[in-house]
This record gives C-alpha cells, structure tokens and sequence, in this order.
C-alpha cells in the first residue's frame, strides 16, 4: 500500500507545476502571503475587505492585536503546510491557497487559506484552485480534500455550498469535503421544503460552474448532463422543512438504499442548507436534549447546537453577528415546554 506521506508529497509537487499556481518563496514574498493570510482573517471576522499589500506594520500589528488568537502569527506552523500564490490572468498574484504536509479525515489533502482580492472574485479562480487540488489529489490516489470555514464567515460558507462540496463536520468550525466516493447532489425548494437529490451514481463529473461567474452560472434542473454525454437524473433521498416550530425530516427508500458515505454526509449537508435558509433544525425537545450527542457531526439537532455556540463565541469576542438562522427557541428550558409548536 502507498503511503500517504509519499502521496501528499507527490500532489504537492503537482500542485506547484501548475500554471495559475505558484509556490510561495521564504523571505519577502512569505511575508507577503502572511499579510494576505491576514485580510482574509479580517475580512471574515469583520465582513470588510483589507488590502494586504497596504497594511504598514504598525497596521498589522494593530490588527493581529484585534483579531487576538485568530490573527496570531505561527512562522513555525508554515513548515506543515505549502502555500501558493493563486495568479491571475496577467500571471500576477491575486490570491492564495495552502495545502497541509498530511491528511486529514480518511487521508484527503487539507486546504486552508484560500482567499482572492476583491477585484480577482468572479472570475472562476477560486474554483480553478479546488480543482487543482482535487486533481492533485485524486491523481495519487487519495480520496479528494477537506477544508473548513467559521460559520459566521457566511460568504465562505455560502460559497462552498454553491461550488457542490459536502458537509462533514461541524466541530470547531463547518468542514467541507469533496470526495470521489460521493456524488453530486443538488437541493431544491419544492412546496416548502428542502429536497436533497443525489446522481442516480457516483461518477467524477466535471468541475461544477462558478456560481460567483455570471457567465458560467448553475444549473437549476434536475437532471444535468454527466461525463460522455450520458443524462443522469437526480434521485430524492431527503426532504425537510418546518412542521409547527420543529423540524420535520423525512428519508426515502432511496436514501435507506444509498451507502455509508452518502447516508451520512447526506444528512450534515442538508442541515447546513436548512440553517441557511431559516428553517428550524430541531424536532422536538427530546431531539434537543441530545443535541450534544451530535456536536462533531450527525444529525441537524447537533449543528443547531453548535451554531448556538459559535454565535456565542463570536459575540463574547466583540463580533456582529448576522445570520440566517433563527433557533425556533433559543433556550434548552423553553425548547422543553412543549413539542407540538
């Protein structure tokens, strides 16, 4: 069996002959990813863009200070991890993306810092990068990528959700992956509730459209054209939405069918889709009671639970928060007062 070091090692190296990618240098020019690593921090705490290339020291100094642990510079942690410049069309840097030195989950390529100035976004090249590493990834046999974003960054979190990646987790922040092992999926408002649909089989489609582009948006059909001109239709294995105050979860026989990977991740994906737009991801006060069990992953009462939290987080660090989602009742002494809404 290959190692997954060796592996790593080996989508690093195809990373870096990539032609919109470019490996960071020491010195100056990692300096500069650090302060470009720093807007993007502080753009997603605070919603406002930074220009890095305009942060002075005593700049950045003051912001790492505001950002406090988040913004704290580790030099040492850059020997885990390679990072890249994203370029542009001019062959000039508008971006970054990192990729860590190990696996993480069950062995996939880690992603972190993927950020683009204000003026690059749009563009696809966001998207590009993904790829990029998805097919760095898969090209030495290991099964895709992980990455993770705060649920307060609702760009990002958006974004991610848009460009077709599963949820896997919610532990410290949302983890997004996209695995060979899971098709895709689509989720579509149909009387009210969310229905979540998969392929009709797992397949390694094409890079999905960037739906940050106007000229290459998603489709919003239920059937979409697969690899080699075969038309695949998309089959319901979840449906969700609001029965009284509670969530109502409902699975089909499709979804009892599928295997491990999409039964579960199927799940987390749909909860993160619920939260987003408004709906309640309780079902009753027995259900929350237990939320706790589910605080990694699980099922939609666990990232209610943690949403709470991390909202709570943000607000003792002195942060806005402005999200979609509204808890039915806020509080585990209310939420037990009645179950029939």
């Amino acid at each position: 069996m290959r190692s997954w070091d060796a592996a790593v090692e080996r989508a690093q190296e195809r990373l870096g002959a990539v032609a919109r990618l470019r490996p960071v240098a020491s010195g100056d020019d990692g300096r500069r990813f650090a302060r470009w690593d720093l807007a993007s921090l502080a753009e997603g705490e605070s919603g406002e863009p930074v220009d890095p290339d305009a942060l002075t020291p005593p700049a950045e100094r003051r912001l790492r200070e505001r950002l406090g642990e988040s913004g704290r510079e580790w030099p040492c942690g850059e020997l885990y991890r390679r990072r890249y410049w994203v370029l542009g069309r001019d062959g000039e840097p508008v971006g970054t993306v990192a990729v860590d030195n190990w696996t993480r989950g069950p062995g996939q390529l880690a992603v972190s810092s993927l950020y683009l100035r204000p003026g690059a976004r749009g563009l696809g090249l966001a998207g590009e990068a993904l790829a990029e590493v998805y097919r760095a990834a898969t090209a030495e046999g290991l099964p895709g990528y992980r990455l993770e974003a705060h649920w307060t960054w609702q760009h990002a979190v958006r974004y991610y959700l848009r460009r077709g990646l599963w949820v896997v987790s919610w532990k410290h922040a949302i983890g997004f992956a996209r695995m060979p092992q899971l098709p895709p999926y689509r989720v579509r408002e149909e009387g009210g509730r969310l229905l979540f649909l998969v392929a009709d089989r797992p397949h390694d489609p094409p890079d999905p459209p960037d739906p940050q582009d106007p000229d290459d948006p998603p489709g919003p059909d239920v059937r979409s054209e697969a690899p080699h001109g075969t038309l695949h239709s998309w089959t319901p294995l979840l449906a969700a939405g609001r029965e009284g105050r509670w969530l109502r979860l409902d699975e089909t026989a499709a979804y009892r069918q599928a295997d491990g990977w999409v039964r579960g991740y199927a799940r987390t994906t749909l909860a993160l889709h619920l939260a987003l737009a408004g709906h309640p991801l309780v079902r009753g006060p027995q259900w929350w009671a237990e939320a706790w069990r589910w605080s990694d992953t699980g099922e939609p009462e666990g990232l209610a639970y943690k949403i709470e939290h991390f909202e709570q987080l943000a607000r003792d660090g002195g942060r806005r928060v402005v999200t979609p989602y509204r808890p039915v009742v806020t509080a585990s002494r209310r939420l037990g007062d009645s179950g029939d809404g």
